[in-house]
């Protein structure tokens, strides 16, 4: 039966191999059950319901992603957009508002993706901007990984300034990135997961982490999140580019997994394409959908997918595997509450380092492709606004190579995104 729904044969591999390649895949991105409660919570969501949550849309969307594909990817609640969902959608409004602009996202995905236009977007945009994207998220969650963990901490004198490091959880931060950090240098698998429960241990004797007298199972619970979404108020509410943002980032995250996973595991075809590249993008904003209505953050693919493909993961199986594994994790939400943030703080810094990356396929010996890059990187931190980031990167890139006489190279799509981008700046401005 296996053998007819994955192919296994003729993608050369077995059931074993696939389960290890799925149980791979699962413990690199198992930080993800610890670090999304940790950032929604900041936005008033319950720790142990979205733990839940996020545990049920990856688990639904890894799944379907096996049988729909037959590809070994795996997805969840996105890094970077979890952040931009709690501290940017939810900051100006609220949670429930934000759970509805990530259904409309994932609707529009959806339209997207079927209709073939989701890849002609992809190529509209240049290179440049969609690794400054990367990037410049990988900052902005590195950022609020040392805000929260109070290693950096607000100054009248100098904006910002180094934190109190004989504070306990400053402290056991701290040891947390270099524990962490020591794992990934030495490229243990699930390097992230383990430095997260290692520093939730040494948590315990500093007093900072939860208890756990009253067990770590518990029944799954959705209470106080399922079905809270606010549709209406992210239409009247919220601006175009905040929508557009999620499916922007989305898109770029998901487009680039599929072709770096896809061609390490020699899926892409004599063009460089990936075939069913269209039912993973629906696969990708169904999970979203379904997130948004359970209470979690848009749903992406995970590059930690890579990790299964690299220990022979070749088919749907391991993407199965890795589902029902996250399946079994819904039973454990009482974990969210013993996890400290000074222990998932590591994980968001470490994640930031490694989108920091995508600088290095950004040519900065060509300034108009330079400085719209630099432009879309700080402003993310700095304005503190996924959003704002990339509406600036749009306007900056067609504005300069307009100046330098190179117009006749951007894409005609890019100055629709360059006019939205600032109607949307100046709509945030009060000047509309």
């Amino acid at each position: 039966m296996l053998e007819r729904i994955f192919q296994l044969k003729e993608r050369k591999t077995t059931v074993s191999t696939e389960i290890i390649a799925g149980l791979t895949t699962f413990m690199t991105m198992a930080y993800i059950l610890f670090v999304n409660p940790d950032i929604l919570s900041d936005a008033g969501m319950p720790k142990e319901a979205v733990l839940t949550a996020t545990a049920l849309a990856a688990a639904l969307t890894t799944i379907l992603m096996g049988l729909f594909t037959n590809y070994p990817f795996a997805l969840a609640s996105g890094m970077g957009l979890n952040a931009f969902f709690a501290y940017t959608i939810a900051g100006q409004s609220s949670w429930e508002v934000a759970l509805g602009a990530v259904f409309i996202s994932g609707v529009a995905f959806a339209v997207l993706a079927i209709t073939g236009i989701i890849t002609k977007i992809d190529h509209a945009v240049p290179t440049s901007l969609k690794r400054a994207v990367s990037a410049g998220i990988g900052l902005f969650i590195a950022f609020i990984g040392l805000k929260n963990s109070e290693i950096i901490v607000s100054s009248e004198a100098t904006l910002l300034a180094l934190g109190d490091i004989t504070e306990p959880a400053t402290l056991l931060a701290l040891i947390g990135i270099v524990i962490t950090g020591a794992l990934m240098a030495l490229r243990v698998k699930g390097a992230l997961l383990i430095g997260i429960v290692a520093t939730t241990v040494i948590g315990f004797p500093m007093g900072v982490s939860g208890s756990i007298e009253n067990g770590i199972t518990a029944m799954p619970t959705l209470e106080g999140i399922v079905f809270q979404l606010d549709i209406r108020g992210a239409v009247t509410g919220l601006g175009f580019m905040t929508i557009f943002a999620l499916i922007f980032v989305d898109l770029f995250d998901t487009m680039g997994t599929l072709m770096g996973t896809g061609a390490r595991a020699g899926y892409l075809d004599k063009n460089g394409n990936l075939p069913k590249v269209k039912n993973a993008m629906l696969v990708d904003s169904v999970g979203t959908i379904f997130g948004s209505m359970v209470g979690t953050s848009t749903v992406t693919t995970y590059v930690e997918s890579t990790a299964g493909v690299s220990e022979g993961g070749r088919t749907g199986l391991t993407a199965v595997t890795t589902g029902l594994l996250f399946l079994v994790a819904i039973f454990f939400s009482p974990l969210a509450l013993v996890v400290p943030g000074a222990a998932t703080a590591p994980a968001l810094v470490i994640v930031g380092v490694l989108m920091m990356g995508a600088v290095k396929d950004i040519d900065f010996e060509d300034f108009t492709e330079a400085f719209p890059a630099f432009l879309t990187i700080i402003f993310m931190p700095f304005a503190f606004s996924i959003a704002h980031g990339i509406s600036v990167g749009f306007i900056a890139y067609p504005l300069v190579k307009v100046c330098s006489g190179k117009y006749k190279s951007v894409h005609w799509f890019m100055y629709v995104l360059a006019f939205a981008s600032l109607l949307h700046l100046m709509i945030e401005a009060g000047v509309f």
